[in-house]
């Protein structure tokens, strides 16, 4: 499990348009402070809020693992805890289908595949997309626990989330800002009615917050055509 998730963050923080917030992400994740990280690598804390802010240029393949085994390290010292939460290999009853792209897709090309609409018309499209997960809201407000959230991120986090049933559009954007990893992009399929709370919580968050109105079956066929 400790190399599955050993490369699946790699792979994240390496493919990030953001490597440094990427990498602040999954600080975060492990629950491990700036100060934590940096006497495990034998650095001062000032090197990682460099990583992590863009100060200092993006980290080699080299400094990306060190780090990774840092964060792995401090959960492994703490029990695993992080580790043991991330079955990558059991799907969530909650997701109906999920895929990593073999290339990165534009956030532009990926709203037009879609049919899509921009609802937070104050974050750019400017982004790639390496994958999706559709996601049932009903399943996911009844019965996801916290080690199934982690699952819906698949391999990458810089992923496009799409939730079909929803109503308001309210408790997605609110327990996506509540946890540390953010997705890509949020798409909504036939929503009833879009709150204003939850497209003000994505321009909050700098994501994407799409609309679809396409038919389910059509979606999940166009998404997973994707590659």
């Amino acid at each position: 499990m400790r190399e599955q998730l050993r490369e699946k963050m790699a792979g994240e923080i390496t493919l990030s348009s953001d490597s440094g917030r990427t990498i602040r992400k999954w600080r975060e994740e492990f629950g491990a402070s700036q100060q934590e990280l940096a006497r495990r690598l034998g650095v001062t804390p000032s090197v990682i809020s460099d990583y992590e802010s863009g100060r200092r240029k993006s980290p080699g393949i080299v400094v990306v693992r060190k780090i990774i085994d840092g964060l792995l390290d401090i959960d492994q010292a703490n029990g695993g805890t992080v580790i043991k939460r991330y079955n990558l290999a059991e799907r969530s009853e909650c997701i109906i289908s999920i895929k990593e792209f073999k290339h990165s897709i534009s956030a532009l090309d990926f709203v037009e595949a879609i049919e899509g609409k921009n609802l937070a018309k104050q974050v750019p499209l400017d982004r790639d997309i390496h994958g999706f997960t559709v996601i049932d809201s009903m399943k996911a407000i009844t019965s996801l626990s916290s080690t199934d959230y982690l699952k819906i991120y698949g391999w990458s986090s810089e992923r496009a989330l799409i939730f079909i049933g929803v109503r308001f559009g309210r408790s997605p954007m609110i327990a996506i800002r509540a946890h540390p990893l953010k997705p890509a992009m949020v798409c909504y399929h036939k929503p009833e009615h879009v709150d204003d709370l939850a497209v003000r919580l994505a321009t909050l968050e700098s994501i994407p917050l799409i609309r679809t109105d396409i038919s389910l079956p059509a979606l999940v066929e166009r998404l997973e055509r994707m590659e």
